[in-house]
């Protein structure tokens, strides 16, 4: 019997423990801020990053190289979101029944992770999650939409933004979806509703922190997820962010424009605070961490003197792990004394 047809018992063990070393490997951050969260929950966040993570990756190999990428990134997001309806339509999630790899998926099971059937693990994990805690399947096709906007030779692509207003527009699917598809596994005091527009705009000051860290590597993709208008009114185009990505240097034009952009991410973090006093007391730890450790790269990037052309902004493990042990404390503290 082949791993991707093993029961169902046996196959949602094996599925969660991959998206967990997928966390573990890539989201830092978020992994660390999920190990506030009840052993309950974790599986679902974890499920719910590796299903982002393994599709964020096929554009950024598509970005990366396209000599490197053998098949049709395009292609490849629509194969995922119909093994995921297909999954979904037939509750291959649920714990009795075993999800079987695509045709794509056999051809193509080595091409993200290593390890056997990834993609047919993760899809088993995050529709097993999508079914337990009632997601709502659109954030995740508005996840997928977004993505086709970073898929070379997609009808959607775009590798430049020309406004804020256009950049939201894909924070929307790429980030945003994601705090929306987190809200009824984490769980609220308020009606869903209530809580998600706090929940986008928390991804969204995510999404906004990665483009600014991430400037260098952006442009070796030929990337740039920094709206032009807000650039040019510092005097940045195109060809001085390459310049200073040729020379490690960052110039004063450029500096000034990171300052401003970073300013706007700070009101995002500041609009999405509030909301998280509508989630569940147990799981506020979590988000609190998380959501100070990423406005913490912010910090870094400004400490560097907007260096991030030569290196990339990162908080130190011992500040991270610092952070959320004072997280919990305070979180410790408060159900002592409201009891």
């Amino acid at each position: 019997m082949t791993e991707d047809r093993l029961p169902g018992s046996a196959l949602l063990p094996l599925a969660y423990r991959e998206c967990r070393q997928i966390a573990a490997a890539h989201g830092r951050t978020y992994f660390l801020a999920t190990r506030l969260l009840s052993a309950e929950r974790r599986p679902a966040v974890h499920a719910l990053y590796a299903f982002a993570r393994m599709v964020d990756d096929v554009v950024d190999r598509a970005g990366r190289s396209a000599a490197a990428h053998d098949r049709d990134p395009a292609a490849e997001l629509d194969q995922i979101e119909r093994d995921l309806r297909a999954a979904l339509e037939s509750r291959l999630g649920s714990a009795r029944t075993a999800p079987h790899a695509s045709s794509a998926d056999r051809q193509n099971d080595r091409s993200w992770e290593s390890g056997p059937r990834p993609r047919a693990l993760v899809l088993a994990a995050v529709t097993h999650t999508i079914h337990r805690y009632d997601i709502a399947a659109q954030h995740f096709w508005t996840f997928l939409d977004s993505m086709r906007m970073d898929a070379p030779g997609a009808p959607a692509f775009r590798n430049r933004y020309a406004t804020m207003a256009q950049l939201r527009e894909y924070m929307r699917g790429s980030a945003a979806a994601i705090g929306l598809q987190l809200l009824p596994v984490l769980g609220t005091v308020v009606p869903v509703s209530a809580a998600e527009p706090a929940a986008a705009a928390l991804g969204e000051a995510f999404q906004l922190t990665n483009f600014l860290r991430d400037v260098a590597e952006d442009l070796d993709r030929d990337r740039v997820y920094l709206p032009a208008d807000a650039l040019a009114a510092f005097g940045v185009d195109d060809a001085l962010l390459f310049e200073c990505r040729r020379t490690g240097r960052t110039d004063p034009r450029v500096r000034r424009a990171l300052a401003h952009l970073i300013a706007v991410n700070r009101d995002l973090y500041r609009r999405a605070e509030p909301g998280i006093d509508l989630l569940e007391p147990r799981v506020r730890p979590a988000i609190r961490t998380a959501a100070t450790l990423y406005a913490d790269i912010l910090h870094h990037i400004e400490r560097s003197d907007y260096a991030v052309f030569d290196h990339r902004a990162v908080v130190p493990r011992h500040h991270r792990l610092r952070i959320a042990a004072t997280e919990f404390t305070t979180a410790t503290l408060r159900g002592r004394l409201t009891r």
